[in-house]
């Protein structure tokens, strides 16, 4: 499976969560989706790090201070 766009994993998080919330998923199906979504929060966490770090980088090298 291709890797989604962070987007794409907001999307996809947001429709694990409410298909968990409509308590109609057999358990087996519920720990299926955490388990997906557990792995998209963690994917989605780890490219908001990355973010993060490029723009204080950007944020450093500037000359003019940023206010």
């Amino acid at each position: 499976m291709p890797k989604l766009s962070f987007e794409k994993q907001i999307e996809r998080i947001e429709k694990i969560t409410a298909d968990l919330e409509s308590g109609e998923l057999s358990l087996e199906d519920a720990m299926k989706r955490y388990e997906e979504g557990v792995k998209l929060i963690t994917s989605c966490s780890k490219s908001l790090t990355k973010a993060e770090g490029k723009v204080t980088k950007l944020i450093e090298n500037m000359e003019v201070p940023f206010d």
